[in-house]
């Protein structure tokens, strides 16, 4: 199983597809005026979701990008609103709002969301880092709430896929703009993200995903080492995130515990944050199952780190 595939794949594989249309039926809100998302009088006393999609089935106003078709699309929909009405329940009042791959380079759907949001979402973006001036772009969409901007291998080879003069200027201006890179990778491609913190200290890193290990159901120890190695960076963070698709992939997710213990030594609660990947997390599965991994079953978490699991970080490197 592949977890947010990018904007030149397909954003999901065949039979997650299929396994989706048959589990999952959101409402079309295809045709309607889009509400403004008002933001809670004490949102920021809850919980923040730091990795979540949004997409909306009304492809008139916003196009698929070339190599998707709608009928493609499972969920047909998942806005913001939808996705509140799981978060809400289980304390979650702000998130942090993820390009989805159907969309491309556009980012025109994520931007309403945010404006919608009235501050209580970031996005995090993707763009084009071969286009013609890939730092401009980013402090353009800077300025409608992006706070990160994801990247990937895309085609190249996972030694040297870093390597290119848009991705060295992307990281620059990351570190100058107080923006975060946001690296979707498998465990492979550790090695050289480690080499381009090396390269750019001053950049905010937040590695999606656990960078995907145990997505085979299996927990390389030389993959983990290989994560936990790059906490020597001090700016770089883990999205502890995506257990639908990790492991045993079921709840209640508990053979993950000793994973998301090796990173947490590693790292420390203030360079970790909890996500849900949602809408994907809530296919068969639930909400409340993943924020309830941290909140409720890991014995090595004092309250104090929770907060920040489950807030403080995602607050500091996406909201402030």
């Amino acid at each position: 199983m592949r977890i947010d595939n990018p904007p030149n794949a397909r954003a999901v594989a065949t039979s997650r597809r299929r396994f989706i249309a048959t589990t999952l039926a959101l409402a079309s809100a295809a045709g309607m005026p889009r509400p403004m998302i008002a933001a809670d009088a004490n949102q920021t006393d809850g919980w923040i979701d730091a990795h979540t999609h949004v997409w909306t089935s009304d492809t008139a106003s916003y196009p698929l990008a070339a190599g998707y078709r709608r009928d493609e699309m499972r969920p047909a929909s998942f806005t913001l609103d939808e996705f509140f009405q799981h978060a809400r329940p289980a304390g979650v009042t702000r998130a942090v709002l993820i390009q989805m791959s159907f969309y491309g380079f556009d980012q025109r759907y994520l931007l309403d969301e945010l404006a919608a949001s009235e501050g209580s979402c970031a996005g995090v973006a993707v763009i084009d880092d071969d286009g013609q001036d890939p730092a401009a772009e980013m402090r353009r969409l800077q300025t409608s709430g992006v706070r990160g901007f994801r990247i990937y291998p895309r085609n190249r080879p996972v030694a040297n896929w870093l390597d290119g003069p848009g991705m060295a200027a992307m990281w620059r201006c990351a570190a100058d703009a107080d923006l975060a890179i946001c690296p979707l990778i498998n465990p492979d491609a550790l090695p050289a993200l480690d080499a381009m913190c090396e390269r750019h200290p001053g950049t905010t890193v937040v590695v999606d995903h656990f960078a995907r290990i145990g997505v085979d159901g299996n927990f390389r120890d030389r993959d983990i080492d290989q994560l936990c190695r790059l906490a020597r960076h001090q700016r770089t963070h883990v999205k502890v995130s995506a257990y639908y698709a990790l492991g045993r992939k079921q709840p209640p997710y508990d053979d993950l515990a000793p994973l998301i213990r090796r990173v947490f030594d590693a790292y420390g609660p203030k360079r970790l944050m909890w996500a849900s990947d949602c809408p994907f997390q809530i296919v068969g599965q639930s909400y409340n199952d993943s924020i309830g991994l941290i909140r409720d079953r890991l014995d090595f978490l004092a309250a104090a780190d929770k907060e920040w699991l489950l807030r403080k970080t995602a607050e500091r490197v996406f909201f402030t």
